[in-house]
């Protein structure tokens, strides 16, 4: 199953040169997951009222083509891999049809205090 989340390119997201900042593609991704977490019906505040929450362990990352002030972008995540204990997503971010940014997240989840945790159960049993 592959999540779509748009995304529009805003002045502040551009660097001197009026193309993407290479930071802000990143935090285009973290929206998406997010927005992928909420559709799987996970609510990330009550997880961490349970004391756990969502790390990005790694992110390995290509920028392909560059993305300009009002691009109309999507952002596509797919699941690659799951284990009790790990999520590994692939994230695209897309013009029409051209693939812009292409990155490979590894996420966690952990304790309030750092300590690693398994992945909700809920999760597990609707991605697997």
């Amino acid at each position: 199953m592959t999540h779509t989340f748009p995304v529009r390119v805003y002045y502040e997201d551009t660097d001197m040169a009026g193309i993407v900042y290479h930071a802000n593609y990143l935090k285009f991704i973290e929206r998406a997951r997010s927005d992928w977490v909420k559709v799987q019906g996970l609510d990330q505040n009550a997880m961490r009222e349970e004391g756990i929450v969502f790390v990005v362990r790694r992110i390995e990352c290509d920028y392909l083509l560059p993305a300009k002030y009002d691009d109309a972008l999507e952002v596509r995540t797919t699941v690659k891999a799951m284990t009790g204990v790990r999520l590994v997503m692939t994230q695209e971010v897309l013009r029409g049809e051209e693939v812009v940014f292409r990155a490979e997240v590894t996420a966690v989840c952990a304790t309030l205090d750092g300590h690693p945790a398994r992945l909700p159960a809920e999760l597990r049993k609707r991605v697997h």
